[in-house]
């Protein structure tokens, strides 16, 4: 178990912000290129990606990768840092639909749309966001092992399911009900909307879960 405090974080650190001007002299060069050597550091990829997501502008326009940089332009950079899983957690205030809680646990209600942490392309308005800012004044528990972003956690649901969860206020409460989850002596109970009508009362489904190759947010 760790006990530290949740830092906090403001939008900027969560982006690098980039004003470049180009040289008197520069001959015409493709803007992607031109970057590349500039930031040297960041991948050609992830620079082709700003420029068509509109991150990445000149003179103020958005352009395409194959714009040709000329001497004076004015160029404006924005990337996302790469998430990092200890990233501190910023404070949202969203409001929480407690449902019961005493001096060792919280029982909140995640409505659906919400993710529970701060992961990629989620850094913000999740329930670890709003934990944070309700409870800033008090110590959350974090599980050995896990991130600081996942402070006061034992378990989680899917985004767009929503649901009940337990958070652990201390680090006895969050040693009691990890055993529990892990025993299995936890109940949980969901309830699914069907699309037409099931040939069977009850069964399983056994198939393979992964991550899609390219689109990391996709399963």
């Amino acid at each position: 178990m760790r006990g530290e405090r949740t830092s906090i974080l403001t939008e900027e650190d969560l982006y690098d912000h980039h004003e470049i001007k180009v040289d008197p002299g520069q001959e015409p060069l493709r803007l992607d290129k031109y970057l590349k050597h500039k930031l040297y550091k960041v991948s050609r990829n992830r620079i082709q990606t700003a420029i068509k997501v509109g991150s990445i502008t000149v003179n103020g326009l958005e352009v395409k990768s194959n714009y040709k940089v000329k001497p004076g332009d004015e160029i404006e950079v924005l990337l996302p840092r790469p998430f990092d899983e200890a990233c501190k957690v910023i404070p949202d205030n969203i409001p929480l639909d407690i449902r019961y809680e005493d001096e060792d646990v919280l029982i909140v209600h995640k409505p659906p749309g919400m993710v529970v942490h701060p992961g990629i392309g989620n850094y913000r308005r999740t329930l670890v966001n709003a934990l944070a800012f309700h409870y800033r004044d008090h110590d959350l528990p974090i599980m050995d092992g896990n991130p600081q972003n996942r402070m006061g956690l034992v378990h989680r649901i899917d985004k767009n399911t929503s649901g009940l969860l337990v958070v652990a206020k201390n680090e006895y409460a969050m040693n009691h009900l990890a055993k529990q989850f892990f025993h299995h002596t936890i109940h949980r109970r969901y309830q699914a909307i069907v699309w037409g009508e099931p040939e069977e009362d009850f069964g399983c489904v056994r198939k393979n879960v992964g991550r899609h190759p390219r689109f990391r947010q996709r399963m």
